[in-house]
């Protein structure tokens, strides 16, 4: 077999698929974006977004079917043309994007969404939004780029959702829906790419149990674990992630 055998791999990669699968199928999948800074520790990001891709394609399998009776369909019609513009742009440029560069840009995000959520702490009193066309095609194809190259589109698509106060089962719901559409559209890109080689799906097929642990465990968990609790550690996981690949990426440009 063509598994990656690094042990160090699988200390990284293990949480960080659990993390996806409970956000995902539990709150909204904005935390997905920890998989790839993580298993970027040990792989390139380019590698750990192959692996982590049929992963999530799984994991969307079984929340669409708890979800799929409430979504919101006016933020679908205009997320997900979006979307696919964005998944383009993300194909086009995938050879022109260094390894390197990828590390910065997903540090930022990583970096920014923390920030973001720590901030809109602040905005609590403002009232809910309508969905808006002009905003949903700007986030939507930000998602649909930064999902393509990291699988990091759950905080564009947060930013966008957040500020409509949606009940709670609903704003998962539609995230659900959204990916399931942007994730297997991913996949013609990525094979045409070469980036489903025999070690990344062999690895993404040991972490299939992992990931359909989190899955359950997301679902279980959308009513009663301390949602509070969760995120605070994810949110500083994630801003650690990003201060470190930051560090990398920058430190090969000379810049530190």
């Amino acid at each position: 077999m063509d598994i990656i055998s690094d042990p160090f791999f699988y200390v990284v990669a293990i949480p960080a698929v659990l993390i996806a699968g409970v956000s995902k199928s539990g709150f909204g999948g904005g935390l997905g974006v920890v998989s790839v800074p993580l298993i970027a520790l040990a792989v390139s990001p380019q590698v750990a977004a192959a692996i982590m891709l049929p992963i999530l394609c799984l994991m969307d399998l079984a929340n669409v079917w708890a979800y799929r009776k409430n979504w919101d369909r006016r933020n679908m019609m205009i997320l997900i043309p979006a979307a696919l513009i964005g998944i383009l742009v993300g194909s086009l440029s995938f050879n022109y994007l260094s390894e390197e560069a990828v590390k910065i840009l997903i540090a930022l995000i990583a970096i920014g969404f923390t920030l973001d959520r720590w901030l809109r702490r602040k905005s609590a009193g403002d009232q809910p939004k309508k969905a808006k066309w002009l905003p949903g095609t700007f986030w939507g194809a930000i998602s649909g780029f930064t999902s393509f190259v990291a699988h990091s589109g759950g905080p564009p698509i947060s930013v966008f959702l957040l500020p409509q106060r949606l009940d709670k089962t609903v704003f998962v719901g539609t995230t659900v829906m959204f990916f399931i559409v942007v994730n297997y559209v991913k996949l013609i890109p990525y094979w045409l790419l070469g980036q489903f080689n025999g070690a990344n799906l062999e690895t993404a097929a040991v972490l299939a149990p992992v990931a359909i642990a989190g899955t359950w465990l997301g679902l279980w968990a959308h009513d009663k674990i301390n949602e509070v609790l969760f995120y605070r550690v994810c949110y500083v996981l994630l801003l650690v992630t990003g201060l470190k690949l930051l560090w990398d990426g920058l430190s090969h440009f000379g810049m530190l």
